[in-house]
């Protein structure tokens, strides 16, 4: 009894022991406030008597256990991670002292002599972040979160599609969603016009920071954009700017978690029910997509806090199409005309500007592919231009490869006889060598580099 501690189990074992002794319980009752089985608790007590109290001491205690590592192998350990293979890495440092110093351990066992030596890890990991769950919008039309996912929603019987959809902060539910081939701008223009046209314009708008929606730091600046010291937005960034929707980007895929938990459910659901329904090209997948999505928010939406919606409708005498689109700024030609994407428009006169010579321009391209020009506001009336004489010339030359004829020209000289040699026929002005194709000079844009020295020159004049 000398020198023997007990522990608080310990006491409290050694406590309900004598009172077994002393007949003030029964060993069916001390087994029950000791936790043990009546016939441990008979066992227990039969060593108390021989023992004493060190019977209930464990076997073990003050005996260094069999699997410990000896002093000088920790010490060695400690010695080459601070010497030989400092800055090596602990998964690393397991293997080459197993491999070349013959020390085997654990990594755990190793990081833990490290860390009581206060050896930390070389490899810098960042910090967790307290996460907590964001309380919704608590109303409809408030905020919602788009974005795309590309998976094999046809699962193999038709080409990888991207889903690109919204979903509403405070419900929960999908106003609109379609397939398109790749994550692109225009899909995400129908996306908006169609829930402006159902909903309404919603507040804000939430989504990553693709290239689409914030332009990239590793995209250069132009020269207008040096000069009015702020980077232009992006053609869906400016849609939003004229509808008054405040864009809002994620830092994080778990910023925007409720949509990125929506492609984890309609990855599983939706994908079934294409498998059902036997789509295999984006037509039928977009009509199986219109006929689910109604039960979808019938079964997952959530009432919000507040009721009412904060969708605005959209102000009188604003066109959605002149709105959600993308907009070119465009130099008009000496000849009235106005090219873009390989389409050449010739612009009529008009009441109030009978030529547009040398004027600035905007072109809008309209999600039906149409081409609509703007003078000042204005729409200005367009036709398709006669075809540039070089490119007719190109076309019959793809057609028919023309070639070199030969002329025969006689020459009269002052000897005897005459001379005859072949003559190739003079060219015509813009016709090269080989009479291959022939095209108009190319003219540098505004913001060319070429015509940043003559905009500096005559800045500094």
């Amino acid at each position: 009894m000398e020198g023997l501690i007990l522990n608080r189990k310990e006491q409290k074992r050694l406590q309900v022991l004598n009172m077994v002794l002393e007949d003030m319980c029964s060993v069916a009752e001390a087994g029950e406030v000791i936790g043990l089985s009546e016939r441990q608790v008979w066992r227990l007590l039969s060593t108390y008597r021989k023992e004493g109290a060190k019977a209930l001491v464990h076997g073990n205690r003050g005996h260094q256990p069999a699997n410990t590592l000896p002093l000088w192998k920790r010490e060695r350990i400690v010695e080459l991670a601070q010497g030989k293979y400092c800055g090596v890495n602990h998964c690393h440092l397991t293997e080459l002292l197993a491999e070349r110093e013959g020390l085997q351990t654990s990594r755990s066992t190793l990081r833990r002599i490290l860390i009581c030596a206060s050896i930390g890890s070389p490899r810098q990991r960042r910090q967790a972040k307290h996460r907590c769950r964001r309380e919704r919008y608590p109303q409809e039309g408030m905020l919602l979160q788009i974005d795309g996912s590309r998976h094999d929603w046809l699962e193999s019987r038709g080409p990888y599609l991207t889903l690109i959809g919204a979903i509403d902060d405070a419900t929960g539910t999908v106003p609109y969603a379609l397939f398109r081939e790749q994550e692109d701008a225009q899909g995400y223009f129908m996306l908006l016009s169609e829930v402006v046209k159902s909903k309404g314009m919603p507040l804000a708008v939430y989504s990553d920071r693709h290239a689409i929606f914030q332009r990239t730091k590793k995209e250069g600046e132009s020269l207008t954009e040096q000069l009015e010291g702020k980077r232009q937005p992006t053609q869906f960034g400016r849609a939003l700017e004229e509808l008054d929707i405040q864009p809002i980007f994620a830092l994080s895929p778990q910023a925007k978690g409720r949509i990125e938990r929506l492609w984890g459910t309609l990855q599983d659901r939706l994908v079934s029910e294409l498998r059902l329904a036997g789509a295999s090209t984006i037509e039928e997948a977009n009509r199986v997509l219109c006929n689910f999505l109604p039960r979808f928010n019938a079964q997952f939406s959530v009432s919000p806090s507040q009721s009412g919606s904060a969708y605005r409708h959209l102000p009188t005498g604003l066109c959605l199409e002149s709105v959600l689109c993308f907009k070119y700024q465009r130099t008009v030609a000496s000849d009235n005309t106005v090219s873009f994407n390989r389409q050449t428009l010739q612009l009529m006169p008009g009441w109030d500007r009978l030529s547009y010579s040398r004027a600035k321009v905007e072109i809008q391209e309209r999600l039906d592919g149409s081409l609509v020009v703007f003078y000042h506001d204005k729409v200005v009336a367009t036709r398709p231009a006669p075809s540039h004489p070089a490119t007719l010339r190109a076309r019959k030359s793809a057609r028919c490869p023309a070639s070199v004829p030969e002329v025969i020209v006689v020459k009269e000289n002052s000897g005897t006889g005459c001379g005859c040699q072949p003559q190739q026929a003079p060219m015509n002005r813009g016709q090269s060598k080989a009479l291959g194709p022939v095209f108009p000079p190319h003219k540098p844009a505004s913001d060319h580099p070429w015509r940043k020295k003559l905009l500096t020159k005559s800045l500094n004049n």
